[in-house]
């Protein structure tokens, strides 16, 4: 049985992915806080599947691990 997808979810995380790629650390780390806020909404309201609570819940956290240190005050200069 496929994962029914939640199209806001997605949107977002295609913005993550994107500005990520893109090395846009700030854009990145805010589409991150709107995924977020977006997918507690959802789960606040009973709008998610069983399935797809964990399968969210569980990228948030990946998420939120790649781009623990992923600002432009992280960032070390090329030349240090």
């Amino acid at each position: 049985m496929l994962l029914k997808k939640n199209r806001d979810l997605e949107a977002l995380l295609e913005r993550i992915d994107n500005n990520m790629a893109n090395n846009y650390k700030d854009a990145a780390q805010d589409y991150l806080k709107q995924y977020e806020a977006r997918l507690h909404e959802l789960l606040e309201t009973g709008a998610l599947k069983d399935k797809q609570k964990v399968h969210y819940e569980s990228l948030l956290g990946s998420y939120r691990e790649r781009m623990k240190e992923f600002r432009h005050k992280d960032q070390k200069p090329y030349w240090t």
